[in-house]
Parts: C-alpha cells; sequence; structure tokens
C-alpha cells in the first residue's frame, strides 16, 4: 500500500519491541488503523498485544490478551474507544472482513490488523503499515513504519525523536 518506510527501526529484544508499540499506542485515537505485516513468527501479535495490554494498562486495567487467530478478532473497551485486533489469515478474501464488521471498525475504533493484504481494497487508505522482519539476532527484529498521511508522518517523527534521545 505505502512503500516506502517514515521510519525504520531496529530493535534489540521482545521488550523493546512492547515499549515501542505501548509509546504508538498511548497515541492512537478512534479511526486509526495499523496493517501489521510480516511472516508468521515476526512478532505482528506480540506487536499488538504489547500495544493492547499498555493501553488497558493506562486505565487500571491488566488482562489476557489473547492472539486471535482462531477467534479472528478480540476486542476491547477502553474509556473512550474500542480496540479491535483482527488475525485475517485464515480468511480468504476481503468478503469475510466485511462479515466481521471491519469496514465500520476502521470508523469507529482502534484496529490492529494482521495479514492485512487479505483487505483487498478495504484497507483504510489513511492506515499506517508496520513491516516486521527479522533482525541480525534471533530476538531482533526490524520494524518499517509507512504511510500516505501526513499525520503519521509527524507522530512518527515526534516518536523518532523520543527513541533516539
Amino acid at each position: 500500500m505505502h512503500d516506502t518506510p517514515i521510519l525504520t527501526l531496529t530493535v534489540t529484544d521482545p521488550e523493546m519491541t512492547a515499549a515501542l508499540a505501548a509509546r504508538l499506542g498511548r497515541r492512537l485515537t478512534a479511526g486509526d488503523a495499523i496493517l501489521l505485516h510480516g511472516p508468521v513468527g515476526a512478532g505482528k501479535s506480540h506487536f499488538a498485544r504489547a500495544l493492547i495490554q499498555a493501553r488497558l494498562a493506562d486505565i487500571g486495567r491488566y488482562e489476557d490478551v489473547p492472539s486471535p487467530t482462531y477467534t479472528l478478532v478480540q476486542s476491547y473497551e477502553l474509556e473512550d474507544v474500542e480496540i479491535w485486533h483482527a488475525d485475517l489469515y485464515r480468511l480468504s478474501g476481503a468478503h469475510e472482513c466485511l462479515e466481521l464488521g471491519l469496514d465500520q471498525a476502521f470508523e469507529n475504533a482502534i484496529c490492529l490488523i494482521e495479514w492485512p493484504e487479505k483487505l483487498g481494497k478495504l484497507a483504510p487508505e489513511g492506515a499506517l503499515s508496520l513491516h516486521i522482519t527479522a533482525g541480525d539476532t534471533p530476538e531482533a527484529r526490524q520494524l518499517a513504519f509507512s504511510a500516505a498521511s501526513g499525520r503519521w508522518h509527524r507522530l512518527l517523527a515526534d516518536m523518532s525523536g523520543e527513541i533516539l534521545s
């Protein structure tokens, strides 16, 4: 969808990935979508779960955040917004995404979508794409963020300043 990365980072371990996800998650609002790309085992679910757990912790809630591999969608009601975490791996096409109600969630919720290529033309234009690939060590990952929206460019520029300081 958006091939040129705005920000590329190397994280050295799962804890660093979780911290980055938490930082990003605290800046998300209703209508934001993150499309999580990467092979099986890349860390898409880890990133999404860390983001969700941070948002829940911010309102004093601590709960298990399971992978939606089998349920397809897990949702979490926060005080002011709902988070949808979807794993589209087992879907055969975009029509099944409509049956899940993702089109409505893209308007009203924060959406974290694993295997977003299954969305086809339903993928929101204003989404942030995150491509996760293996790094130089078994726990390291390369994270490449891309988006068309200027909002994401500004947000990621602010975040990169925090990360690098």
